[in-house]
């Protein structure tokens, strides 16, 4: 695993901690373990996200999804099967997992939904006014009555 100096970024910049935290998370992620189950995040409008994530053989009660610490975090676990089945072949995987995606700032959860194997996250952009660009207002500044001032 490689590992980078820092040192320098928190040198010259202010406030990019969580940006070095999650560089860091991403970069030392073992793929191997992230590959279950599989999932897509999709862009649906201009604020608007959708998280799908396949959960073929969990129902709405397995799953549990939370937000902790700035991440949707989705976990599930299978309630007890019944010992009296007998399976030839078993390709569907219900293990246990837990699923992290981290969130950018004023990320917010709209809602979750359970349909057809799919369990679908809801997510919205909602920056705060007082960080939206605003226009500034230029007053006009008339060249004669600016030298009537510098004359008196």
């Amino acid at each position: 695993m490689r590992s980078f100096d820092r040192a320098p970024l928190y040198r010259a910049s202010v406030g990019f901690d969580r940006m070095a935290d999650l560089m860091d998370r991403a970069l030392s992620a073992d793929s191997a373990t992230q590959s279950y189950p599989p999932y897509n995040i999709e862009k649906t409008g201009d604020d608007a996200y959708r998280i799908s994530v396949a959960v073929a053989g969990f129902t709405a009660d397995d799953l549990n999804v939370e937000l902790r610490d700035g991440a949707v975090i989705v976990s599930a676990k299978k309630a007890e099967e019944d010992e009296d089945r007998t399976f030839l072949h078993r390709g569907i995987a219900t293990r246990a997992f837990e699923r992290r995606f981290t969130l950018a700032e004023h990320i917010r959860v709209e809602g979750a939904s359970h349909q057809d194997g799919m369990l679908h996250i809801d997510l919205i952009r909602e920056v705060p006014e007082s960080l939206k660009p605003r226009r500034i207002a230029i007053d006009r500044v008339e060249n004669s009555a600016r030298v009537e001032k510098l004359d008196s």
